[in-house]
């Protein structure tokens, strides 16, 4: 039995050492660092004084909201909308696998390419958005000019674009339910809302669950389309917290961002972890 585990020990050990090197070894070393303040040629340790900073700075700590509400409107959003979308396309529809092609094609295209069409179509005056707004007897509107609404503009970009992988996982987790179900259902007199509701919702929940953790984690992260549409403007409306990483680390400013970098690992994994937890146990 000895000799097995160490044969078998032996074909995890270049995992683990990779897993190690490139893994275990910078985050321990990013926690050592966001406690100091660092340039490539000195360090200070200052304890905690990096987090102190970084959450009680008004501009920094505002992007710790901003995330939330970009992560959990982003997720919400997509759930919601990928799986009717993919109800529609697992229906008895022509064309469905060209529209399918058609859904998940913007998730291809470039972050940055993305931000920068939508900043052309959002634009106040010339903008293709407003210009068929107007046509119809609307007002210009400032989308990513207006404090107020700039962030709510990029949540709209981000979910045409990452709805694509959310419809495809709900397509292939509603794919795998028997079809003896349905049919049992319809014998027993089920029919549209009922047979989705009872049916492929429940089935579903497995598929259900990933779109959650993937799009909440994608939108706690979120940086390049952020950076590519507002740069965090304006003033601090869509600054988000890897956005002010960034900020902090091409301003010099190493520690304070490494400290950033922390939080933001921090965050993701308290929100990430228990909710994974409390969706795998719903679904048994």
């Amino acid at each position: 039995m000895r000799q097995k585990k160490r044969y078998s020990g032996w074909f995890m050990a270049p995992t683990m050492v990779i897993f190690i090197t490139l893994f275990i070894l910078p985050l321990v070393i990013s926690f050592y660092f966001s406690l100091t303040v660092w340039s490539f040629t000195d360090v200070t340790f200052v304890g905690l004084e990096n987090f102190k900073m970084f959450l009680k700075d008004r501009a920094l700590s505002h992007s710790l909201v901003n995330t939330f509400v970009y992560s959990f409107m982003t997720c919400g959003v997509k759930v919601v909308l990928g799986f009717f979308l993919a109800v529609y396309l697992t229906s008895h529809i022509k064309l469905k696998r060209t529209l399918r092609s058609v859904v998940f094609f913007p998730h291809l295209v470039s972050s940055v390419a993305v931000g920068i069409t939508f900043t052309a179509l959002m634009h106040p005056s010339r903008g293709l958005i407003n210009k068929v707004i107007q046509f119809f007897g609307g007002p210009s509107v400032n989308w990513l000019g207006d404090p107020s609404i700039a962030l709510f503009s990029i949540i709209g970009t981000d979910v045409w674009k990452g709805l694509g992988v959310a419809t495809v996982i709900f397509i292939s987790g509603i794919q795998a339910i028997d079809r003896t179900y349905y049919e049992a259902a319809e014998v027993d007199g089920a029919r549209g809302l009922q047979i989705l509701r009872y049916i492929t919702m429940p089935l579903c929940r497995p598929a259900m669950n990933s779109v959650i953790i993937l799009a909440l984690v994608s939108g706690m992260k979120s940086f390049d389309l952020i950076k590519a549409m507002t740069e965090g403007g304006p003033g601090t409306a869509t600054e988000v917290i890897a956005l002010s990483v960034y900020k902090q680390f091409a301003a010099g400013y190493y520690g304070l961002s490494t400290a950033g970098n922390v939080i933001m690992l921090v965050v993701i994994g308290l929100i990430a972890y228990p909710l994974q937890k409390f969706l795998i146990s719903r679904e048994d």
